[in-house]
């Protein structure tokens, strides 16, 4: 099926013909109608994003593309997780980002071939030169294209355009992690935003997304569109005063957070109100990045007075344990208990009421975060464990919720709005073109003429 938007920006043609105008053909070749695998392919040449859904297995856009450029919004894995794959064979695309999201996808696909680069079957199987090779379903990219991806990285800063694949194209601060973006990528004749994964109120991390440029069409994304948040400083303040309590009362807290952005983040309201805490996981790494990138931040001091008001965790042996066991806040990886140091802590504090595991964000069903949320246990690294400590969720998201959104689009009324990245991108639509937008939910491996 193919969606034809029926406002078009008059040109004139090589024989001189006006009203004439080439079309822009869209293919969602991932992220359309659910959150994960973000991937947009502009006329066959220009790749939007090239992300991955975690899980087991996990997936990939429905096609391997040879695009002539890539431009990759930020660092996350479900936006830019599988971009390494683009770069097998003689395929050599330039790939477009700020420089945080050049090393935040360097930094995640080393970890993805540390975690999934094993031939074959079995998680322990083939030597540890194989184990760094990758080349299999979960890790479709090896050391080779992970070298290539530095040899073929152009960096740009926010509202510095770029030409890629013979479009014009500029970066906007979407307000999500540090070098998150919005892309404009104008034509000649259309002016498409693709507004990635995006913010509009501040975080003590980043500030809002405030960059509105003038566009023709609009892919927008719609995670949260059924949310309406409490204002950020009343969540803030909730939490500390939780967190507060707990180490008053003895006890010791798990702040279970994902390593980029959401730990730096909780480190930042950590040290504003003067609460000591350890941090471990992918968060100590990814901090450090950002301090060396601090132009891409709110406030470079915020950071600092964060990450020193923090004890780094060296992962040596027992230490773990011996740090469960202190009156403290441990700030780690990961966000929804898939794994990493959290795996160690909740099971040491999980006997004590005293304790506290205080999730910072939404725990997807079927998670062990969310199995302990609901049932007061979780899986383990394959053992189900009860928790007595107490638990919580605090809403820290770094996405635009329901009214973020509509404030965003309201500025754009007038063009064309696609939605995406959402488990009800049908929904949203059907409300944006009850409300007067020309809008429509692409479905996955569709192409939409503009």
């Amino acid at each position: 099926m193919t969606l034809v938007a029926t406002r078009r920006r008059e040109a004139t043609n090589p024989n001189g013909v006006a009203g004439y105008r080439d079309s822009m053909k869209l293919r969602f070749l991932g992220g359309a109608r659910e959150v994960g695998r973000s991937a947009i392919l502009v006329n066959d040449r220009l790749l939007l994003d090239f992300g991955m859904l975690t899980g087991n297995p996990p997936q990939f856009p429905v096609e391997t593309p040879e695009p002539e450029a890539v431009v990759v919004s930020h660092g996350h894995l479900d936006h830019a997780g599988a971009v390494p794959s683009l770069l097998s064979g003689d395929r050599r695309p330039p790939i477009h980002w700020t420089p945080p999201t050049r090393e935040l996808a360097l930094t995640l696909a080393r970890d993805t071939l540390k975690l999934h680069g094993v031939p074959g079957s079995g998680a322990t199987g083939g030597s540890r030169r194989q184990r760094r090779r990758g080349g299999t379903y979960d890790c479709p990219f090896t050391e080779a294209e992970l070298k290539r991806l530095t040899e073929v990285s152009r960096t740009h800063g926010y509202r510095q355009q770029f030409e890629a694949a013979g479009y014009e194209v500029t970066f906007f601060d979407a307000g999500h992690i540090p070098g998150s973006a919005h892309v404009l990528v104008d034509d000649g004749d259309t002016r498409l935003l693709y507004t990635a994964d995006f913010h509009t109120e501040d975080q003590r991390l980043l500030g809002a997304s405030r960059a509105r440029p003038d566009a023709d069409v609009v892919i927008v994304e719609s995670t949260y569109a059924d949310t309406e948040r409490e204002p950020r400083p009343a969540i803030e303040h909730r939490f500390v005063e939780s967190v507060k309590s707990t180490v008053w009362e003895g006890g010791t807290v798990v702040v279970p957070a994902f390593g980029i952005g959401r730990t730096q983040e909780m480190l930042c309201i950590l040290g504003a109100h003067d609460v000591d805490c350890y941090v471990d996981g992918m968060g100590k790494e990814v901090t450090r990045l950002f301090q060396r990138h601090d132009g891409f931040v709110r406030d470079a001091d915020v950071l600092q007075r964060g990450a020193s008001n923090a004890r780094f965790v060296t992962g040596k042996p027992g230490q773990r344990e011996r740090i469960a066991q202190k009156n403290t806040v441990i700030v780690t990886t990961s966000g929804m208990l898939h794994g990493g140091p959290a795996m160690t802590y909740v099971p040491e504090i999980r006997s004590s009421p005293t304790n506290k595991v205080a999730f910072t964000g939404f725990q997807v069903p079927g998670t062990p975060g969310h199995e302990l949320l609901e049932r007061g246990r979780a899986d383990f690294d394959g053992r189900i464990l009860p928790v007595a400590a107490q638990t919580e969720q605090h809403d820290f998201s770094a996405h635009a919720d329901s009214d973020g959104l509509w404030e965003f689009l309201g500025s754009y009324r007038d063009s064309r709005v696609l939605v995406n990245h959402g488990d009800d991108c049908e929904d949203f639509a059907a409300e944006l073109v009850a409300s007067g937008f020309d809008a429509a939910a692409p479905r996955l491996d569709e192409t939409v003429e503009v």
